[in-house]
């Protein structure tokens, strides 16, 4: 559709829809009926400086982005292009509004990602994996098939298969009893504070 910029080297499947102001740079793959929502970016450089001599020096980034086939990608959603190979977001996966998706990161099948999320480079997701949205994920993890993140979780290390949440991202059923613990934790002081209250009263009325 209208205003959309198709870079050199690019190669587009069929039945693929692109709507308006996306821009798709050079040398990324799209296979067969992918849906690019308005004013997506695919192929952006990738979040990669060397510090020397007290500043900031670009790394180059000359690799692709690989979408296979029936991918979403939704609005105003980056991908970065990867350093020196491919960011890869494999078949069937969906994608939600205002997600980034650094260099070098590979999303497996079927997984869907909620709005705000935020991937850091070199990280490996794997096959049927759900993430609710304003997740974070740190960079050069790996998060097997069939992981579940609830919203605001934040992942700072490989996880197995499970449902999680909170930050750092813990399982469910462990989260929920530190939330349990935490919401009672100022009545568990005030019973304390109380005992204390009785010994000491007691100390003090051995004493006299």
């Amino acid at each position: 559709m209208g205003n959309v910029y198709i870079g050199q080297n690019v190669k587009i499947g069929s039945d693929c829809i692109i709507y308006p102001n996306t821009v798709i740079r050079e040398d990324v793959i799209i296979n067969n009926r992918v849906i690019l929502q308005p004013g997506c970016v695919i192929g952006s450089c990738g979040f990669g400086y060397a510090f020397e001599n007290f500043k900031y020096k670009k790394l180059n980034q000359i690799g692709n982005v690989i979408l296979e086939d029936d991918v979403e990608i939704g609005a105003n959603t980056t991908i970065d292009r990867a350093r020196f190979k491919s960011t890869i977001i494999k078949k069937g996966t969906k994608i939600d509004n205002l997600v980034q998706i650094a260099h070098n990161v590979e999303i497996g099948e079927n997984t869907a990602i909620a709005a705000l999320s935020g991937i850091a480079g070199s990280t490996k997701i794997g096959n049927y994996c759900v993430m609710g949205g304003q997740v974070g994920i740190t960079g050069h993890i790996e998060i097997e098939d069939k992981v579940m993140l609830a919203t605001r979780s934040g992942v700072s290390k490989s996880l197995k298969e499970g449902k999680y949440r909170g930050s750092p991202a813990v399982l469910i059923n462990e989260y929920n009893k530190q939330y349990v613990f935490i919401k009672n934790l100022n009545k568990t002081i005030e019973a304390l504070n109380k005992k204390i209250e009785i010994l000491e009263n007691k100390l003090i009325e051995q004493m006299t």
